[in-house]
Formats: C-alpha cells, sequence, structure tokens
C-alpha cells in the first residue's frame, strides 16, 4: 500500500488539491529530563505549544491504490533520500495504519509535504509530519479512530507524535505518552531563530548526564497575564540546552543574541536544538527583532510567529 519511489525533490504543489492538513511546529517552552530508565529512554515532563508556523501535506486521490509521497519547499533537502518509510515519517504513518488496520478500505494517494521548518531543529517538525498524516489519512479512509487509537499508533513512530496530534498546549510527560492539556496558557507571539545548524537528538540525550532531576512547578492561575506567565517560566529549565550546545555551539550563541535584543521578554532554546525561541509582548515588537537579526545573521532562519492558548 505505501510505495517510497518519490525521493526527488519537487518546487511547487500540484495545483488540483483535494484535501490538506497543517504540520504545527511544536515549541518546548519548558523540558525537564527527570531520570534515565533501565530501558535508555528518558521519563520527561515538558511544556508544549504549537505555532502557525509549519509544514503542510496535501492528499490527492490516485488511481495506483498506493500512498505516495512527493516534498517541496524550503527544507526538502534537508530529508534523507530516498523517501520511504524508513527515512520519512510520513510514509511511516501510512505504512503503520495499513498495517494496525489491514481490514479497514483504503484507497491510492499522492501525498505532497511542503516543507517550511527547518530538518532536526528541535520544533518536532517530523513529528508533527506524521501526526498530520495521521489526521488526514483516518479522515480519507473513513477509519473512524479515536483519539486514543491514533495516539497509540503515533507513540509508535515517535516520542513526540501523540503530542503533535493534539497540537495545543500541553503536558507531555512519561517517554510522550501521558499527553494532558495545559490550562490557561495566553497565546504568544514568538520569534523562531535555527542558526543554520542541525542537531541529532539521540546525540543530545546521549550526552545528557544520567541523574534525578526535578519536575516542572506547579501551573499557577495565570489570569491571563502574559508577565506572570513569564516569571514562572524563568522557574523552568531546557534539561537538554547544555548537551545541544556541544553538539552545535552555534545555539547558545543564537540564545544570547535572541535574550539581548531590546524587546525580548523570555529566550530559550526548543527541544533537543537547535532552533531557539524568543517571547514578545507584540507581534509588532517580534518583526522588530526579526528584522534586527536577519539584519545581523542573514544566514539564519527567521520566523515570527503566534502560538494558540489554552
Amino acid at each position: 500500500m505505501v510505495q517510497a519511489t518519490a525521493d526527488t525533490v519537487s518546487s511547487a504543489i500540484p495545483k488540483a488539491a483535494s484535501h490538506t492538513e497543517f504540520a504545527r511546529a511544536k515549541i518546548n517552552l519548558a523540558l525537564h529530563v527527570l531520570e534515565r530508565r533501565d530501558d535508555g529512554y528518558h521519563m520527561l515532563d515538558s511544556l508544549v505549544v504549537f505555532a502557525e508556523a509549519g509544514d503542510t501535506l496535501t492528499a490527492f486521490p490516485d488511481n495506483e491504490g498506493f500512498v505516495d509521497l512527493d516534498l517541496g519547499g524550503l527544507f526538502a533537502g534537508g530529508l534523507d533520500p530516498p523517501t520511504t518509510p524508513d527515512t520519512n515519517l510520513v510514509l511511516a504513518a501510512a505504512k503503520a495504519l495499513c498495517e494496525a488496520y489491514p481490514g479497514r478500505p483504503t484507497a491510492g494517494l499522492k501525498l505532497h509535504l511542503d516543507k517550511q521548518l527547518p530538518v532536526a531543529a528541535g520544533l518536532g517538525g517530523g513529528s508533527a509530519d506524521a501526526a498530520a498524516a495521521l489526521r488526514l489519512l483516518d479522515r480519507l479512509w473513513h477509519m473512524g479512530l479515536s483519539d486514543g487509537e491514533l495516539a497509540r499508533l503515533g507513540l509508535s513512530l515517535g516520542a513526540d507524535v501523540p503530542v503533535c496530534l493534539a497540537s495545543r498546549p500541553s503536558f507531555m510527560r512519561g517517554v510522550g505518552e501521558d499527553v494532558t492539556p495545559a490550562p490557561g496558557i495566553p497565546p504568544l507571539t514568538v520569534l523562531l531563530i535555527n542558526p543554520g545548524a542541525s542537531v541529532s537528538t539521540p546525540a543530545v540525550f546521549g550526552r545528557l548526564d544520567p541523574v534525578q532531576r526535578s519536575p516542572l512547578p506547579p501551573l499557577p492561575d495565570f489570569g491571563g497575564s502574559l508577565m506572570e506567565f513569564i516569571f514562572w517560566l524563568r522557574k523552568t529549565r531546557n534539561d537538554l540546552f547544555e548537551p545541544a550546545v556541544a553538539e552545535a555551539p552555534a545555539i547558545e550563541k543564537a540564545v544570547r543574541i535572541l535574550a539581548a535584543d531590546t524587546d525580548c521578554l523570555f529566550a530559550r532554546m526548543s527541544g533537543s536544538g537547535a532552533t531557539v525561541f524568543g517571547i514578545f509582548m507584540s507581534p509588532e515588537a517580534g518583526r522588530r527583532a526579526a528584522e534586527r537579526i536577519r539584519a545581523a545573521r542573514p544566514q539564519w532562519w527567521v520566523s515570527v510567529t503566534r502560538t494558540g492558548g489554552s
């Protein structure tokens, strides 16, 4: 059912689009790594929000009876060819659905992934793409799967896929299987910066000292106050920052430049890197900072976006 022959990069989306699904960038506002289990997996306690920036997955009916994938967009070249279920999470999601529910009727599709997020950048791009594929294929194939069924299937693809399926402010705990809503998170103006670096998540975790760490502090009622939320964020951590900087020193420079900007309220690395984010009081303030940073670092990827509140 899943054919992996589309390893060429397309520069444009075909015009007769039938259905699309948006894959929102995941931002770890805080990421506490509590301990390493005996099986090598780490227990997490993370607060996650989702941005209006992201990738777009488009599906077109195909009579040949298999799922094929075509790549395009700014960062399509960062995906490793050939495009197969072993190298691309969109095709892996399609394969997992077909194998988990072999009796369900499916139809052939051509998928186009417009890749606008940096690859291996701490924004959950691949996981968000996989989650978009699960949502889209569940809808197009009329499978009618529950949120729990999709989340269990998503976890088999990656730890971030269940929270990306929800794509709303959430706490992500355990090894990614425990996803709960995070109430009271205000909408945020966020500036995302990637200093042209990509980081291997296993390599970053491999550098992390295997010690017991504290979980996130309790989340108070902010009453809609952005500054109260910022004060709470300052009590939290990203435990992967130092290991990621050891892999890609440019991350530390990006955080420092962003944090030093006049309008930036808070800056931190997202996920396992290499993208960093800054929170701003308004879209106008974010755009001013983006202009200053683009002028100083024209080779960096810089994107002003918004996150949804809860």
